[in-house]
């Protein structure tokens, strides 16, 4: 007669699968049901093909950002359950778990405790022991641990096999530029410091899009240097999913197909948008967009993407100049020209992180490249020093015919000529490869990030279009 152990039985299910894990102690850390909806397996399958390898001490292939809306349960299976599964597997595994403040970085920490202690826990794990508690140290006997920190704290001394960090920036936060700066400084001057190996150990950030500058569009930014899978889970389909199969997963809620329509009706939705929380606040914690549906002032599908122009009477080559090279603003060029049936072309466009020195080499082999008959503007910025740098570039150009610009006003407003043709279906632009950037911005301009591209090609567009006096260009 074989005697079937179902406490053991329970828990090889659990250190096999960690979904199976989340569905078993659930209630040990929640009080309301489980609401079961389809992203909770698949998140619990992501995260677990990330952890196997770690398990295993293998190089990581990627680290992981999930963006997703608030109250989708993404703390509890991450923050809260995800490390005490680790050691069911693993009883030397360290992660660190970061958070906004210490009050919530605190409270996960001790959802975490709540579970490890529970009875349920003890049963099935009782080789798995707490040495100690400590403030927002969780340590095992045998060595493992969990650590809660937050993105304004340093972290002495304590090198993660994981790091998770979970809702780094507050909303109300998101609209500080130095509260921007300093988060992602601490993901690249601390997290780069706190890893047991930085081959293997990948960071895992789960949080909801408030700005085009947050620890997500930071990141992104460098996955050319270290390798990242993407996740991006709106609240309806509107807006863009990725992986872009699991729009299939969205159901029908009324009028829209919407991620979890227990959680997040239509109705809810609708009641966020359109008046608890505004279209900005609304695109980026629920349409991880962090800009409205159509964007700010231009309207980019009514932009015609053609292989070659049209007949151009006119041409223009304008220069937003930044002067920081690797980082910070770019140096954009934007050809442009007055087509014969008086649409407006974007010809070309330039744009780089160069030093003085570099940028004034690339405007003067951009130049000879345009050819004498391509006239140059040069926007010229406040003080001294604007001008001086404005005067260097003239002198560089010396055989060309150079326009000196001091715009006047905001960048919205001198953009606001342009964006009254673009919307009208008067613009076009050749098709290469800097259309994907370029459409970007200005899709999402006055949210974007960058709003170099805006600038030059706005400057350009005056240059079109001002009356010629006599001594201009």
């Amino acid at each position: 007669m074989i005697v079937v152990n179902r406490d053991r039985l329970e828990a090889d299910l659990c250190r096999q699968s960690f979904y199976d894990f989340v569905l078993r102690f659930w209630d040990t850390v929640v009080n309301e049901p489980l609401v079961n909806n389809w992203h909770i397996e698949y998140l619990c399958q992501e995260h677990q093909e990330l952890a196997e390898r770690v398990f295993r001490r293998e190089p990581k292939e990627y680290d992981l950002i999930i963006n997703i809306s608030p109250g989708t349960t993404k703390s509890t299976l991450f923050s809260v359950m995800a490390p005490a599964w680790h050691w069911t597997r693993d009883f030397f595994f360290q992660q660190i778990c970061g958070s906004c403040s210490f009050p919530l970085a605190l409270y996960l920490g001790a959802k975490a405790r709540q579970l490890v202690q529970s009875d349920k826990f003890k049963k099935l794990f009782p080789e798995i022991t707490l040495h100690r508690i400590d403030y927002g140290l969780i340590k095992l006997y045998q060595g493992g641990w969990r650590y809660a920190t937050t993105t304004e704290a340093s972290i002495i001394g304590m090198h993660g096999h994981l790091i998770t960090i979970d809702d780094p920036i507050d909303p109300q936060a998101a609209v500080s530029e130095p509260s921007l700066k300093r988060a992602n400084d601490w993901f690249d001057q601390t997290l780069m410091t706190r890893m047991v190996n930085r081959r293997i150990t990948p960071i895992e950030l789960i949080m909801q899009r408030l700005h085009q500058n947050d620890p997500t569009g930071h990141q992104l930014e460098k996955r050319k240097v270290t390798p990242i899978r993407h996740i991006c889970l709106p609240a309806d389909l509107r807006y863009p999913v990725r992986p872009r199969a699991l729009r299939s997963k969205y159901i029908k809620d009324r009028n829209l197909k919407v991620f979890d329509p227990v959680r997040l009706p239509e109705e809810v939705l609708r009641k966020a948008e359109q008046g608890e929380m505004g279209r900005y606040a609304f695109a980026g914690q629920y349409g991880q967009q962090p800009v409205p549906l159509g964007g700010g002032m231009f309207k980019p599908d009514m932009i015609k993407v053609e292989l070659t122009p049209g007949r151009i009477v006119k041409t223009v080559r304008y220069w937003d100049k930044a002067g920081t090279g690797g980082k910070g603003a770019w140096t954009v060029g934007t050809k442009m020209g007055l087509g014969f049936d008086k649409d407006f072309w974007i010809l070309d466009v330039v744009r780089g992180q160069w030093e003085a020195s570099e940028r004034e080499r690339i405007i003067k082999q951009t130049a000879i490249r345009d050819g004498k008959e391509v006239r140059i503007g040069v926007e010229q910025e406040g003080g001294s020093g604007g001008k001086e740098s404005a005067q260097a570039t003239v002198r560089n150009l010396a055989g060309w015919s150079v326009f000196v610009d001091r715009p006047k006003g905001d960048k919205i407003f001198r953009a606001d000529p342009m964006a009254t043709q673009i919307n009208s279906g008067n613009f076009k632009i050749v098709k290469a490869e800097w259309n994907t950037s370029w459409l970007a911005e200005i899709g999402l301009f006055p949210f974007s990030r960058y709003k170099d591209q805006v600038d030059s090609a706005s400057g350009g567009f005056a240059m079109l279009t001002r009356v010629r006096k006599i001594g201009d260009f």
